[in-house]
């Protein structure tokens, strides 16, 4: 398979993922920040690398289901797809997106990332070089 068809796949991924929104944040799993890798093998098997906003999230199998029935819906040429929860590096608000972060100001009135990042010490310029 040709990279042109793999990436194709994982933009039709990417665009499932967008409709599988974290139970306990109303932002999409892409834009929270929680998937951390997408592959796609020449014979077309996927693995789906994500994590949790919180280590002990006992949602975590909800979740998983979730990520596994919008690709099958999504993108039928999908021979087989695994996850896999991963929780090194731990997520953080930095690993929202721009568009995330935009529901999120939506959502809760302020920029809640923002927030975080005053709370922590980091600056928008740090932020944006990590």
């Amino acid at each position: 398979m040709n990279n042109n068809i793999r990436e194709e796949i994982k933009e039709k991924i990417k665009k499932a993922l967008r409709n599988v929104y974290d139970p306990e944040i109303p932002v999409n799993v892409l834009d929270l920040g929680l998937i951390y890798e997408i592959k796609v093998s020449d014979n077309l098997e996927v693995l789906v690398k994500y994590t949790l906003t919180a280590p002990g999230c006992p949602l975590a199998p909800f979740l998983d289901a979730q990520i596994i029935q919008a690709i099958k819906q999504n993108v039928p040429e999908v021979k087989e797809i695994k996850t896999e929860l991963v929780l090194d590096p731990p997520w953080s608000p930095l690993m929202v997106t721009k568009e995330g972060r935009e529901q999120l100001k939506l959502l809760y009135g302020y920029d809640v990332v923002g927030e975080w990042l005053k709370r922590m010490g980091v600056s928008e310029n740090e932020q944006s070089q990590s």
